[in-house]
Parts: C-alpha cells; structure tokens; sequence
C-alpha cells in the first residue's frame, strides 16, 4: 500500500493524531510524508477529489458543521439541499438501470458498460493490475459528461486502459440501487453461516432470485469479469482480487454505509461469483441475455 499510495487524506484531524503523526515523523520516509495532507473540513476535499462521487455518513456530515460553527462563534449552519435537476434523457452515470434502458431503445446492457467491456476486452486483459489503478479525477469528469450528454468515446485518445476499467467501476458505484439490488444485501451478510462446501449453492440461488434485468446485467459482468480472472498469471487479478475491488460496487445497504465487518461476506460471494462463473449461472438462461 505505501508503494501504490498516491496520497492520504486525513479528514478531521485532532490534535492527538497531529503528535502521534509527528511523533513517528522521523521513522517514516520523507517520500511517504509528503504524501500526506490534512483536510479541516469537506469542503477542502473539493480541491483535491471528486467530492459528488464520495459517500459521506451524515454523522460525519454533522461533525463538519460543528466544527466550521465553532471556527465562526456561531450557530451550526442549517443545511439547504438543493432540488434536485432532472436527468438529461441521456444521462448514464446516476440514473437507474430502468431509466437508461427506457432512454436507449430498451437496451438490456446499458452503453457505458457494452463499451468499457468491449474496448477492455480487447486490450485490457493481459494489463498488470487493472482495476486496481486511479486515474486522473479531471479525465474521469470529462469521459462522464461525454456519456451523459450521448456523445461518443474513444478511449484510445486516453492512451491509458486504466480509464474504461474506472469508469466501469464508477457507473456501477453511482447506480440508485446496487446492481444487486438492496434486497439480496442480508442474504450476503448471512453467508458466513453457510457452510464452505454450500457456498456456491446459495450464492447461485442469490444471484437466481434477481429480477430478470438485473441478473442478465449482472451475468453479462461477472462473465468478463471471469475472463479476467483467466490471465490473472499475466494481470495479477485472480478472482479473489477482483472480489475486492468489485465487492462494493455490486451491493451495499439501503441505508448507512458499508462497515469493515460486513465486507468479508460480500468479498467472499464476489470471489465466489467469479470463480464459479458457470456453476452459479449455469442454470437460468433468459431469452434476451447478452454475453461479452
């Protein structure tokens, strides 16, 4: 992780962690404690990330208003949500997979995904961690508005494989409701109370128990996603792997955020999605089914 870490952000900061962090100052590297940055409140995060894409808790949301009323002497700001804008009837990134299949002639894989797979298909398998590498937030802005506003994309102007493998991940992250759906969440968490052997089993009447959309959208995934798994001799993404980074963006709780404890259970059935690719969706074969 220190080798990859581009840069930490401390969010908050107290002062207990200010003498601890000067504390181990001098044992740490002077590259990695450049990584380093200090952020007092959200609205600095808008400097250095994309803040719309974040998921913040709203104790955490509360606790910045304390602070920032405590700087000013004054009261807490009172939050003033804006209404939301209606989506464009191109709009991709946001929007449910209903509504982009509406806007785009009932198609059954919504476009960003049909073109990230394809182009990282075809020249992103053999790629040495792909999934696993960030890319520049500007390029991602760009690459989204051009979706949302039904332009084309040509990911070779990018030069950079990394930029479809992102922006699979972050269509996925921005759906209303996981691609798996709110529902099947407990039944995830409850998989650690399954035996080992049993697994793929449940994990298989899981995934069968999906509305007919979501698991045709789902199986077009996890097949890539079992083909990357295939090279994962030449790309280091085993199954296991792959799990990690595509666990949270295929379900999540309908309220709060998703706790350490709970991110074992969703790791081990992505592994086990993707490792089993034709044992779990061997069985249910709809009509309208599309493959990668």
């Amino acid at each position: 992780y220190k080798k990859n870490l581009k840069t930490l952000y401390v969010v908050h900061p107290t002062n207990f962690i200010r003498i601890i962090w000067n504390l181990f100052k001098p044992l740490i590297s002077h590259k990695f404690g450049k990584k380093l940055t200090y952020v007092n409140y959200l609205t600095e995060l808008r400097e250095h990330l994309n803040y719309d894409q974040l998921f913040i808790p709203a104790d955490v949301l509360r606790h910045d208003e304390k602070l920032r009323a405590a700087q000013k002497g004054g009261p807490p700001p009172s939050v003033k949500t804006p209404p939301p804008r209606p989506p464009l009837p191109t709009q991709q990134f946001g929007v449910s997979l209903q509504y982009i299949r509406e806007k785009n002639r009932e198609a059954i894989i919504p476009p960003v995904m049909v073109q990230t797979v394809a182009y990282l298909k075809e020249k992103g398998l053999r790629t040495e961690g792909i999934f696993r590498r960030s890319v520049r937030v500007q390029i991602m802005k760009d690459v989204q508005k051009l979706y949302n506003l039904g332009k084309p994309v040509n990911f070779d102007v990018y030069q950079d494989v990394h930029v479809p493998a992102v922006i699979l991940k972050t269509f996925l992250r921005e759906l209303p409701e996981p691609l798996l759906t709110f529902r099947v969440y407990n039944q995830v968490q409850e998989l650690l109370n399954v035996e080992s052997s049993l697994r793929a089993t449940r994990c298989k009447q899981i995934v069968e128990s999906l509305p007919e959309h979501n698991f045709i959208v789902v199986k077009f995934l996890i097949c890539f996603l079992h083909m990357v798994s295939q090279e994962s001799i030449i790309n280091k993404m085993s199954a296991s792997n792959l799990a990690c980074v595509f666990g949270v963006n295929l379900v999540w709780p309908r309220h709060g955020s998703i706790s350490l404890n709970a991110l074992t259970p969703i790791n081990i059935f992505t592994e086990i999605l993707i490792e089993h690719f034709n044992t779990v969706f061997g069985s249910r074969c709809p009509p309208a089914q599309v493959t990668p």
